[in-house]
């Protein structure tokens, strides 16, 4: 691996906040968020002690794997203006001391929930983990435009998780929820990388609006959405939901895919005029957390 090019090459003692910031909180709410909701959603609920082991559990493999991603990416983290201030390119940490955190967390991670939970439970996890530490940041992320797309699955492990963590079995529903979010990540992060995409130009990654051009992304980002609110409603036709869900779903749905066709109507280049674009993102977020709240709200209801 290319030397990483340091800020401040004489790395600092590093402090709580540097290794809080090396887990990717802000990532990690989403995360931890939606394993909460896979397990609120089981039928059978585990005792109080341990619903929280398992969330915890898949807080720190979303920590680890935050981790490892920053140890790895260093270099690229350098050249990019959104990353240059995290704890190993601003020089507050060394790289061993975040490669030896990452993979700490993660075992620890997952013994953890084999112990206290169930080994399927602890399999998925290690599954996510390596998934996205060796799929998509080794091996998709610098190699192909497609990245996000395979990548996803990453990120929609913790309901599937959540569930298994409470019942020690897999079902329909969270393999939907699964399906959710893995539909949901391309456009979600398609919409962030067109406003910073020359972010992404000068680390050489290949992210579609760099290699496909911003025009063939605004079209993935509405294509995408299409299927992912196909998804988001199919719990209610499929008897998994009630109505509730199944209305909130079709009107959150359709609002996302309402911002991604006006993303894909837009024909602004500058970052500056990517407001379409900002919106879309900013209600991705909204989107998945709103849906998951009213699925748990919903099957309590049905309960």
């Amino acid at each position: 691996m290319p030397a990483i090019e340091l800020t401040n090459p004489a790395a600092l003692p590093a402090d709580w906040r540097d290794i809080l910031a090396l887990t990717k909180p802000r990532v990690m709410y989403l995360v931890v968020f939606t394993g909460l909701c896979g397990l609120l959603a089981a039928p059978v609920m585990p005792p109080l002690v341990l619903g929280f082991t398992a969330i915890l559990c898949i807080a720190l493999g979303a920590g680890a794997c935050g981790a490892l991603n920053q140890w790895y990416e260093a270099d690229i983290d350098a050249k990019m203006r959104r990353t240059a201030n995290r704890p190993l390119p601003a020089g507050c940490m060394d790289r061993q001391s975040a490669l030896h955190f990452g993979v700490g967390v993660a075992f620890f991670s997952v013994l953890l929930m084999g112990l206290a939970t169930n080994w399927l439970a602890a399999v998925l996890l290690t599954a996510s983990i390596l998934f996205y530490v060796l799929v998509y940041t080794v091996w998709l992320k610098p190699r192909t435009a497609q990245n996000i797309v395979i990548g996803g699955a990453a990120g929609a492990f913790p309901p599937l998780i959540g569930w298994v963590a409470a019942t020690g079995h897999m079902a329909a529903l969270p393999l939907l929820l699964f399906a959710i979010i893995f539909l949901w990540t391309p456009p979600h992060f398609w919409a962030l990388s067109l406003f910073v995409r020359s972010d992404y130009a000068a680390a050489g990654i290949p992210m579609l609006p760099v290699v496909a051009g911003v025009p063939s992304t605004r079209r993935h980002i509405f294509i995408y959405s299409l299927p992912m609110a196909a998804a988001a409603v199919a719990p209610w036709p499929l008897g998994l939901a009630g109505r509730t869900y199944g209305i909130s779903a079709a009107v959150l749905s359709f609002v996302f895919v309402v911002l991604a066709a006006r993303v894909m109507r837009n024909r602004a280049t500058d970052p500056a005029q990517m407001a379409p674009e900002k919106k879309l993102f900013a209600y991705s977020v909204f989107y998945l957390f709103a849906l998951f709240a009213v699925l748990v709200a919903d099957r309590w209801l049905m309960a």
